[in-house]
């Protein structure tokens, strides 16, 4: 359907140079094939198909290029720790690099729902990884370096991720709208490696990535963010009979049940990247028979600041 919607501009323009070169016959059902075939070939629809290939690269250009600011950030001031496992956010050049930041967020401000709904589904939901992560950061920013963890920007009813304060998609919405509603909760991705992608500016977290996402990479990006995140044994590991996971797959462990690559449980889920976390043969056959022992770990909410 967003296909359709994509190419329905050119597609009519196709068809009424069409109509046009066969409206000399009396009936356009009365049309032979011969007909239909020598008016497709003609110099004006080749170049209606020539111009429809022309903007659909101009488009898909446009779109990568909506993002390079904020790849330019997290090339600059994201660093990798932990063996290259997790990241570190480096705030205080991030703070001196806010104008390109701000920039950034305000480009995402200025897409529509029409604009967005005509991308291809890869292209809109590296747009909302990307727009989730980058508006943490700007939320950090607010109050930084007087902050130990993003928890202490909400307050005694609220919670720093359902502020309404983004303007995206038309809407002022919460990083909550991003996750929950836009990304989770709109049925179009059903992307489980989403969680090792949007970053909740705490220790816990799965790394930011040092680069943004992208339509073109982001099914090998989702995947490298997920062995990334599942060989960090300060935060998932394997030891005698029992697994021990992110509260991650606890909180959203539903995510993990809706058929993605096959894999309707978590057990499921972790045999799908065998080298994340280095299940020994009792514990493959173990999650094949979905019965492993899992515990889940505790939450750092710290945040993750370069040390």
């Amino acid at each position: 359907m967003k296909r359709l919607t994509r190419y329905a501009q050119s597609f009519m323009l196709t068809v009424g140079l069409l109509l046009s070169l066969l409206a000399s016959h009396a009936a356009i059902a009365a049309v032979d094939q011969s007909d239909v075939i020598s008016a497709i070939k003609s110099p004006a629809i080749s170049q209606a198909l020539n111009n429809q290939a022309t903007d659909n690269n101009t488009l898909d250009n446009q779109i990568m290029a909506l993002h390079d600011n904020w790849n330019t950030l997290l090339s600059r001031h994201v660093k990798p720790i932990n063996q290259g496992h997790s990241s570190a956010v480096d705030y205080a050049a991030m703070q001196q690099d806010r104008a390109i930041l701000t920039l950034y967020l305000k480009q995402l401000g200025q897409i529509t729902q029409t604009q967005f709904d005509a991308w291809d589904k890869p292209a809109q939901l590296a747009m909302l990884i990307n727009a989730y992560n980058a508006w943490t950061v700007e939320l950090i920013l607010t109050k930084y370096p007087d902050i130990d963890s993003i928890k202490d920007l909400g307050g005694f009813f609220s919670s720093p991720w359902d502020k309404s304060f983004i303007p995206l998609l038309g809407k002022t919405r919460s990083l909550d709208d991003i996750e929950h509603k836009l990304i989770r909760g709109s049925d179009r991705y059903n992307d489980p490696r989403i969680h090792f992608a949007v970053n909740c500016a705490s220790i816990g977290c799965p790394a930011l990535r040092e680069e943004a996402y992208t339509g073109a990479k982001l099914d090998m990006q989702l995947d490298a963010q997920t062995q990334r995140f599942l060989a960090d044994s300060s935060r998932n590991y394997a030891k005698g009979d029992t697994v021990y996971l992110s509260a991650i797959f606890k909180w959203y462990g539903d995510d993990f049940t809706k058929g993605f690559n096959g894999a309707d449980s978590v057990d499921a889920f972790l045999l799908l990247y065998p080298s994340g976390l280095k299940l020994s043969p009792a514990l493959q056959t173990a999650a094949e028979k979905q019965q492993l022992n899992i515990d889940f770990l505790d939450y750092d909410w710290s945040l993750n600041a370069v040390r």
